[in-house]
Parts: structure tokens; sequence; C-alpha cells
């Protein structure tokens, strides 16, 4: 079941990439390595610091990047 993405906001890696611990599905089933390795590339939005250790990202990024990628595969 894909979780539900809210309408605006800000989603943390852990909601990006799910968190077991958390019980969190993800909504791009990547690891987080792969997901810091996309950024650090450009293929994946680079998100907003909040803090020294807090980066998150816009929802309205992620949707555009699920769209961009459903877009590529057809």
């Amino acid at each position: 079941m894909q979780p539900a993405i809210p309408g605006t906001g800000f989603l943390r890696i852990w909601q990006i990439c799910g968190d077991k611990k958390r019980d969190v599905a993800p909504i791009i089933p990547i690891c987080r390595s792969a997901w810091w390795k996309g950024v650090a590339s450009g293929r994946f939005p680079a998100g907003v610091l909040l803090g020294p250790r807090t980066r998150v990202w816009r929802v309205e990024d992620i949707r555009a990047l699920i769209a961009n990628a459903s877009e590529t595969v057809r």
C-alpha cells in the first residue's frame, strides 16, 4: 500500500525512504544512502535545511519527482 502524501508541507528522509522502527512505509522505495547519492548527483531534490542537522523536502518537489519518474518509465 502506498503511504499517503500530505497536500503541502515538508517530509523528512524517514518519511520518504520509510522507517521500519517507526512502522512507516516508503514513499520512494530506496535506501537512505542511495537517496543521498541521488541528492549529491542532482537526480533528487536537495531539500531545505531547517537547522544544522535537519533537512526536509517540500512535498511539491517529491510529487514532481514521482510524476517525472512515472513519465520516464512510459
